[in-house]
């Protein structure tokens, strides 16, 4: 059984970058045979319609936890609003809530993109 001698690779170790190590370089793996340093895989380049794709997965997903919150509290709750009272099932009262709170985070950003617009154009 033939041994194939250690080469000298010239390599950073321990802290010591101009200290030599004895090793074998990386072989490739398509079964050659042929001692060459094997190259990283590229990724692609991210685009919009990637970027659309994963979005719609994400809706898709809060759309199925949706209707499995609105299927699974079907129970009826009474709510008190401003003087106003009613009974409705609890999954509307919860969707009515996130969508109130969803509404108020869009005026304040909104508000917020504006204001730091303003502020930009001003002193730009």
């Amino acid at each position: 059984m033939a041994t194939v001698p250690p080469t000298r690779l010239t390599s950073a170790v321990n802290g010591s970058p101009r200290r030599s190590v004895t090793g074998t370089p990386p072989i490739s793996l398509d079964g050659s045979g042929s001692r060459r340093a094997t190259r990283r895989s590229r990724r692609s380049p991210r685009s919009r319609v990637g970027a659309l794709w994963i979005g719609i997965c994400v809706a898709a997903f809060v759309l199925v936890a949706l209707i499995v919150l609105m299927l699974q509290n079907t129970q009826l709750v009474q709510v008190t609003f401003l003087g106003l009272q009613g009974t409705v099932p609890l999954a509307v009262a919860l969707l009515v809530a996130g969508v109130g709170v969803g509404v108020v985070a869009l005026v304040v950003g909104t508000v917020r993109i504006t204001q730091l617009r303003r502020r930009l154009h001003d002193h730009g």
